[in-house]
């Protein structure tokens, strides 16, 4: 299943598959997404979906449930 992917604040849209590992739909698109430990334990990585669901993305692929997925990208001045 294709998903139309939609970054923000910059709004980078990009087409990926469902399952397709999230941190790299986003290196295709041209974001970056600060990581860490790689693991989800550090949530350096962490981004909101559209929903307001926080999830890792080193550990998240693109959700099956819908035709688009918003992301919001945001940075922890503190981490």
């Amino acid at each position: 299943m294709t998903v139309t992917v939609r970054f923000l604040p910059d709004d980078v849209t990009i087409t990926a598959e469902a399952g397709e590992p999230m941190l790299a739909v986003a290196q295709r698109a041209g974001i970056t997404i600060p990581t860490g430990c790689l693991m989800g334990s550090c949530h350096a990585c962490e981004v909101e979906l559209g929903d307001g669901t926080p999830v890792c993305s080193c550990i998240s692929s693109i959700p099956p449930s819908s035709e688009e997925v918003t992301i919001n990208l945001y940075s922890d001045p503190l981490w």
